[in-house]
């Protein structure tokens, strides 16, 4: 589990915004601090050096994780055999 960083707002179209710690891949599965799953990473944008993520939600009420710190977990990809 890596942190991911704090969420900053829920757009009108409930979106979660992120200003990020790290630069997490697509699709990558955020949790909160007890390990629940709220979504998926959506976009990222911004710089690299300041990089706000957009998060599509899982939960229904996505408004309550405002100002919360929220982490990724590193997808488990099964290398190929050569």
């Amino acid at each position: 589990m890596q942190r991911l960083g704090r969420v900053l707002h829920v757009t009108p179209s409930m979106n979660i915004i992120v200003k990020s710690e790290t630069i997490p891949k697509l699709g990558q599965t955020v949790v909160d601090e007890n390990l629940k799953v709220v979504g998926k990473v959506f976009d990222i944008i911004g710089p690299t050096s300041s990089p706000y993520v957009t998060i599509k939600p899982s939960i229904k009420e996505p408004r309550k994780l405002a100002n919360k710190k929220l982490y990724v977990i590193p997808s488990k990809r099964r290398k190929e055999k050569k």
